[in-house]
C-alpha cells in the first residue's frame, strides 16, 4: 500500500531552483511523524538530504545546507523540498520517507523509516 507520492521533479540548469512535493494519504498523518527526503544517484548509495520531526526541527545534509529547505503543510498533509543553486551533483532520484509512528528523527538514519515513496527524478544540467 503506497502511502507517500512524490511529484515535481524535472530538469533544470545549473544554478536553477526546483521544489518537489510528497503527498501522504489521508490516513497517514505526516505532521505527527518524522519525515525526510533522500536521494540516490546512479552508481551511488542512497543518502539522506533533510529531515523534519513532528515538532518542526529540521536537519540537513552538510552539502545542501543553505540551499535546500524542507517544509511541511499540515493542512495538505504534504512534505516539500525547496532546492536552489542546484548543481549536477544534485542530480538523483529523490525519495520521501516517513516513520511508522516515531515523532522524533534519529539524524538522517534511513533504518527508522517504514514508508517510502516511489521517487521523483531531478536532473541538473551544466
Amino acid at each position: 500500500q503506497v502511502r507517500l507520492a512524490e511529484s515535481g521533479g524535472g530538469s533544470v540548469q545549473t544554478g536553477g531552483s526546483l521544489t518537489i512535493s510528497c503527498a501522504a494519504v489521508p490516513e497517514y498523518s505526516a505532521s505527527g511523524r518524522c519525515m525526510a527526503w533522500y536521494r540516490q544517484a546512479p552508481g551511488k548509495e542512497r543518502e539522506g538530504v533533510a529531515s523534519i520531526n513532528a515538532y518542526g526541527t529540521k536537519v540537513y545534509r552538510e552539502t545542501v545546507k543553505g540551499r535546500f529547505t524542507i517544509s511541511r503543510d499540515n493542512a495538505k498533509n504534504t512534505l516539500y523540498l525547496q532546492m536552489r543553486s542546484l548543481s549536477p551533483n544534485d542530480s538523483a532520484i529523490y525519495y520521501c520517507a516517513g516513520t511508522r509512528y516515531r515523532r522524533d528523527c534519529v539524524s538522517l538514519e534511513s533504518a527508522q523509516y517504514a514508508y517510502w515513496g516511489q521517487g521523483t527524478q531531478v536532473t541538473v544540467s551544466s
